[in-house]
């Protein structure tokens, strides 16, 4: 019966928990969706435009409509770093987490022998 137990643990089990593992990185991978926001990095911020610009619009309306524009990309690049940032830092403590969660599952089955020898190893009771 251990040895099914061992046997489950290290091939289907553990390509299991891998799986999980892998999902969650995707789905925070997804929601942050770093690629996409590198790609409209200087789109304008939320697109917004009051403006509606023909031939004969004065030129000082032109003017502040471009500069409308530009701080609305500056607007959207920063926030767009910001979340490139966060999702980031993000990504990479979910990926620390997995790596460290798939080695504590690999030990799991031996962490009671190692917690025993430990405790003869350092002094146990006194």
């Amino acid at each position: 019966m251990l040895l099914i137990l061992f046997s489950w643990w290290y091939s289907d089990g553990l390509k299991r928990f891998y799986s999980l593992a892998n999902q969650k990185i995707l789905v925070i991978a997804d929601f942050f969706s770093i690629g996409q926001l590198f790609a409209t990095l200087f789109n304008p911020f939320r697109q917004i435009s009051n403006i509606n610009l023909r031939p004969d619009t004065p030129i000082n309306v032109r003017f502040q409509a471009g500069l409308d524009k530009l701080i609305s990309r500056f607007i959207g690049a920063f926030m767009r770093i910001l979340i490139i940032i966060a999702g980031t830092f993000c990504l990479l403590l979910s990926l620390a987490f997995a790596v460290i969660s798939v080695i504590l599952y690999i030990l799991t089955p031996f962490l009671p022998i190692i917690f025993i020898a430990l405790f003869f190893i350092f002094g146990g009771i006194n």
